[in-house]
């Protein structure tokens, strides 16, 4: 579990006071891969922030998936601030990537702090900043980019951050990625494991571009 200084070291750009009640309030929890943080329609009882690890930001639209953007080290998930600040219910499914360690901001606190502290609510802006160009980019994808050209560059993605390492995926893992049909992902790596792009195991792909 990650150490009270790193976590100070994480929101260095908070007031002292600010980054003290929120590790006076918040909980400091440890998930493993592929776990439903939250799900379209459940009401926020607390805002997650990163520590470590990576959580994924998706809609589901008649059984498709679609990724908005992923959470990194030190940001928390907008959407779920939102419906904090709403008292409303989630629009989204939070996932975690990989093994992730997470501040659970408790809601009424946090809606104080807001109020309080100028520092987060500078944060937050650049949040918002952050998940508005993701969402940018996802769109451009979807509306520019073929679909065989998308999952080279997802697989690209992946593959830098595990240092060209087997990744664990499934076809249907990366069709909720992409929002496609997995049968069409299938057909999609089939053809590039015969370019000799990449190597498939069972439930694992090696990217070799």
């Amino acid at each position: 579990m990650m150490q009270e200084t790193q976590i100070r070291s994480l929101l260095s750009g908070l007031d002292t006071e600010l980054v003290n009640q929120i590790l006076q309030h918040s909980a400091c929890l440890t998930f493993e891969s592929d776990m439903q943080l939250m799900d379209i329609g459940a009401y926020v009882k607390s805002v997650p922030l990163v520590l470590s690890g990576m959580v994924r930001v998706s809609r589901r639209e008649e059984e498709k998936e679609l990724l908005l953007y992923n959470i990194k080290p030190g940001e928390l998930c907008i959407m779920s601030f939102t419906a904090c600040c709403n008292q409303s219910s989630s629009l989204i499914i939070a996932t975690t990537v990989e093994p992730t360690e997470l501040l659970l901001l408790p809601s009424d606190s946090l809606r104080n702090w807001v109020r309080e502290f100028g520092s987060l609510n500078y944060f937050i802006f650049s949040q918002f900043n952050s998940r508005y160009v993701d969402l940018i980019d996802t769109i451009n994808h979807l509306l520019y980019n073929r679909l065989d050209e998308r999952l080279v560059a997802y697989l690209r993605e992946k593959a830098v951050r595990a240092d060209f390492q087997a990744l664990s995926l499934t076809h249907q893992q990366i069709a909720n990625d992409l929002g496609t049909a997995r049968e069409v992902i299938s057909r999609l790596m089939k053809k590039l494991e015969k370019e000799g792009k990449i190597m498939q195991g069972r439930n694992s792909v090696i990217f070799k571009e």
